[in-house]
This record gives structure tokens, sequence and C-alpha cells, in this order.
């Protein structure tokens, strides 16, 4: 039987830029189509006031910055100790490889080995802001633009587990290569990226990312990233198809659970997103996130309410501006089906100013 090591993380872009930045809040308020309301900082929360200080943010960004290392440092040391077999990645795909031809609820991508070139512009004939906006060379590490990653796959136990999926009725779609993004989406890049936040420890797990449509509604609408000027009160037929509800998400984390304990092997799940996304949130005018419902979601997490986390609808998800948090909702099912209310350690990141709060989980493999 499997031995199983839930985790959970944040992918946030900005954490692979240069510090000393300022908020990526005046980028989110500097368009026309936002209400002058919106645009005045005496209307956003006294926190995020505080977070922005006199310096456009500079300073909390790199303390934000130094808070969030910190918490990958301590997911890396649980995995480390776990030496998995391989790690199943829960991550959303902003425009990158599914594109207007496909979009699928849940896609389990069975790489074999490759290259990776995490700060390469990529050549996207499509085209995708998300694309531009990751993949730069300027990093926070210094690495130069041809840096290569060598990842592992393992396309045997992926198929494994799509079938077995299949067996539990849940319809997956899979990939052997990818579709338009000739890498890897920025969710499971930056996940590694990230797990080697000293870049003294390389990578050397086998993984499987396993893509869920997280952005529903937007995935199109925004191609990947803020929503193009003109775009943001659209009525709901203008939207895209919603994504996965939270419930269905949690029973296909549950679903993988069940494939893995007929396995042999050692496999960490990770849940790799932030909470609610301020370029998300329509009822904040997409300038700073819903810290209030995150914090709920928290709370729950920490006493173990899985049925607070199955509770949320998609409608709650979209007005929250939870979006990717569907990669978390996958991680509920899948401790829930392990019987691990409660996990061994969190944390919780705060932000308004910094576009999302930021969520560390580990449950303990028993």
């Amino acid at each position: 039987m499997a031995e199983i090591l839930g985790l959970g993380m944040s992918h946030y872009p900005l954490m692979a830029r240069p510090t000393g930045q300022k908020s990526i809040a005046f980028r989110l308020v500097d368009r026309p189509d936002l209400p002058d309301t919106a645009k005045d900082p005496g209307n956003w929360p006294e926190a995020m006031r505080r977070e922005l200080a006199d310096d456009q943010g500079e300073a909390y960004q790199r303390a934000h910055r130094e808070a969030f290392g910190a918490e990958c440092r301590k997911i890396r040391e649980t995995l480390d100790e776990f030496e998995p077999d391989a790690v199943l990645i829960w991550g959303d795909d902003q425009y990158e490889n599914f594109k207007e031809d496909i979009v699928p609820a849940f896609c389990l991508l069975a790489y074999d080995d490759m290259d990776v070139y995490p700060y390469r512009p990529v050549v996207d004939p499509i085209g995708s802001s998300s694309s531009t906006f990751e993949h730069v060379s300027a990093n926070a590490w210094g690495e130069p633009e041809d840096t290569r990653l060598n990842l592992q796959g393992n396309r045997d136990l992926a198929k494994a587990i799509a079938r077995g999926l299949i067996a539990e009725k849940v319809d997956i779609a899979y990939a052997y290569q990818p579709l338009h993004f000739p890498s890897l989406s920025h969710a499971f890049l930056n996940t590694v990226l990230f797990l080697d936040w000293d870049r003294d420890r390389g990578w050397p797990y086998p993984i499987i990312p396993f893509q869920i449509n997280c952005y529903g509604e937007r995935v199109i609408v925004n191609k990947g990233f803020i929503s193009p000027v003109g775009k943001i009160n659209l009525p709901d037929a203008e939207l895209d198809p919603p994504g996965p509800t939270p419930e269905r998400c949690m029973e296909v984390g549950a679903a993988v659970v069940r494939v893995l304990s007929q396995r042999p092997e050692r496999v960490a799940l990770i849940a790799s997103s932030s909470w609610s996304h301020a370029f998300l949130t329509p009822k904040h005018d997409f300038v700073y996130p819903d810290v209030e419902n995150d914090r709920a979601m928290y709370d729950a997490l920490g006493r173990g309410d899985f049925d607070f986390w199955r509770s949320i609808t998609n409608e709650q998800v979209y007005d929250r501006g939870q979006q990717e948090m569907r990669n978390w909702w996958a991680l509920m099912g899948a401790m829930e089906a392990l019987g691990r209310a409660t996990p061994s350690y969190h944390a919780f990141i705060e932000s308004y100013s910094q576009n999302s709060n930021k969520c560390f989980v580990v449950y303990d493999a028993n």
C-alpha cells in the first residue's frame, strides 16, 4: 500500500522576480475601466495601506518574500524526509498549455523527462499574457537566462493513475506531450523552483502534473492574467463556462488516494496555488483579495472541517476570487479520504497588496 504525504503551498509568480519592486496593487489599479472609488487609496482597507506605507510597498514586498521563502524551506524539508518516489502536483493552467481549442476540467500530464528553461522567453504562437509575464530572464536568484532544469517524469505511474481514475468513474483527460506551451505551466514549474528556494538541493523527484481548470469563467476571457481593459463587468453569457465545483474537486482528490492506495510507491501530493486573488475578486473591483473568506477557509482547514470546504459553491468561488483554490479542494478531498482531519503543520501569510494570501500545510504520511 502506498505511503502518501499531503502538502500545500503557493506558486505566486512574483516570488521569482527580483526583489525591491513596488506592489502589484499599483499595476492592478492603473487601468481606465476601474471606478475612481476603487483607485482612491482612501477606500482601500487599512491593512493594505499599511503594507504599502510610503514606499509603494517595496519594504513590505521584501518582508513578504522572506516569510514566503521560510515556508517553502519547511515544505521542502518535509518532502526530503519523506523521500517520495513521485510528486503529484495539482496546479492550474492560465491560458498556457490549454487554450481555445480545448480546456479540460482535469488532465494528467503523463510527460517523460524534460529539459526546462525557466527564464527563457516562450515562443507562443497564439499569445498569452501569462507566458510573457512568467518567463523573463530577470529573476530573484540572479540565475542566467540559459539555466536548464532536467525534470524527471513518471509516465508509467501517471498512466496507472489515469486507468484507476477511469475505473473510479472519473473521466480523466491525459496528455503525453505539451499542446501549446513548450514547457511546464508556471503553476508546476514555480512549485519546483520554490521548493529549491536556496538553490542548494536541486530537484531529484519525478513529477506528475495534474491540471485543474481553476480559472473557469475567465480562463479564456483573461488570457492568463489580469482582465483585459473593458472585460471586467461582463455579463455571465460572455464569460467562459465555470471550472469543476469544489465538491467535485474533493471527489477527484479522494479518487486519486483510492487509486494510489493500491500502489507500492511513496507519493507526495501537492496543492499548489495562492488563495483568493485580487485580479479575480469582482466585489473588490479586482484590487485586493478576499482576506476575510480566506481566513474562514484557513480556520476550517486547521480544525479539519471538510464539510465546510465541501459546502462552498462555484458562485462563491467566483465572488471571492478563490478560483485557484480548486487545487486545494483536491488536496482536501484526498486528506479526508485518508482520514487525516488535522494537519501536522499549517501557516497563513495574509496580504492585501501582494495580490493574494498564501497558505502552507503539511499532512504527515502515516
